[in-house]
């Protein structure tokens, strides 16, 4: 889904304050990591991801994470993602965009 520059500052501030749920270590991208997003998603909606390895290739591993885990990148700012899936019933939607 494309994201309007308003829509991607609002999930950004609201990003914010959420601790990261999801590392990535020296292993890098493993099924373990797309799982635990997936779940984090699936739960949460908005999802930092933290790396801890691979700090010089940020952007193209979060592309690539979001493919996998069937969900979109917001922004990526230092060593830390953000991801967004809004769930489908609009009861359980924690952000309204």
């Amino acid at each position: 889904m494309e994201y309007t520059s308003k829509q991607r500052a609002y999930l950004r501030s609201e990003a914010q304050e959420l601790p990261a749920i999801v590392m990535v270590g020296k292993e890098g991208l493993t099924d373990s990591v797309v799982t635990a997003l997936k779940e984090a998603i699936d739960h949460h909606e908005l999802v930092k991801v933290k790396f801890q390895a691979f700090k010089e290739d940020v952007r193209e591993i979060s592309f690539s994470l979001a493919e996998k885990a069937d969900c979109d990148l917001i922004s990526t700012t230092g060593f830390t993602a953000v991801f967004f899936k809004q769930k489908e019933k609009k009861e359980e939607r924690k952000y309204n965009i």
